[in-house]
């Protein structure tokens, strides 16, 4: 009885395994299908890459990447680059709407948020149209997303909750600290804490 049970179990485990490989070479394909993704790049069964433009050439992510978070190019535009070696943690979004690129050996952790646009009009009327436009398919003119580009530089290091916000550029090797709010540049090798105006700590 131990017997027939024993191999009932790897019978199912097995099965499982082939399921997980079966859908991660689904996703794998359909990744490929709108980002350019090094071969030995990885997105995690967490991780995601929404690109409601469809054009491949908006997503690249570079050799041994491992992406947990997502990354997403919105309706109108956007695109985002991830250089070698870099790691975005479970939970952390980046999305697109002019351009986001991020260098080499980067470091991403969990939660953190990097928009380059304000993800919402100003204007309450254009919000509103916004949201039936999102929400329930409805046309849309042209709206001020104000988006403006986002820099980050090799061997930087962001922290858990931290926030980078529109038209920043983060130099080489600088250290962001966990729940940092980022309005405004990060100098080279710069350590740089606090949400409400940016404090730079030292230079390594």
């Amino acid at each position: 009885m131990r017997a027939i049970r024993y191999i009932c179990y790897k019978l199912y485990y097995l099965g499982r395994v082939e399921y997980r490989l079966r859908i991660a070479g689904i996703k794998r394909n359909y990744y490929n299908s709108i980002a350019q993704l090094h071969p030995e790049a990885s997105v995690s069964s967490k991780g995601s890459i929404i690109n409601h433009k469809k054009d491949k050439s908006l997503v690249n992510v570079g050799k041994q990447t491992n992406i947990q978070g997502e990354l997403l190019i919105m309706e109108y535009g956007g695109s985002i680059n991830v250089g070698e070696y870099c790691y975005i943690g479970e939970g952390s979004r980046i999305w697109s709407g002019k351009k986001v690129t991020i260098g080499n050996r980067v470091l991403i952790s969990h939660n953190v948020n990097i928009h380059d646009n304000i993800a919402h009009p100003l204007d309450a009327g254009d919000r509103h149209k916004d949201f039936l436009h999102i929400f329930l398919k409805h046309p849309q003119d042209n709206v001020d997303y104000r988006a403006a580009e986002i820099v980050i530089g090799d061997d930087v290091w962001i922290g858990f909750n931290a926030t980078i916000l529109k038209g920043v550029t983060i130099g080489n090797g600088a250290i962001i600290g966990a729940c940092a709010v980022i309005t405004k540049d990060v100098p080279p090798n710069a350590v740089v804490v606090g949400n409400h105006s940016q404090e730079i700590l030292k230079y390594l």
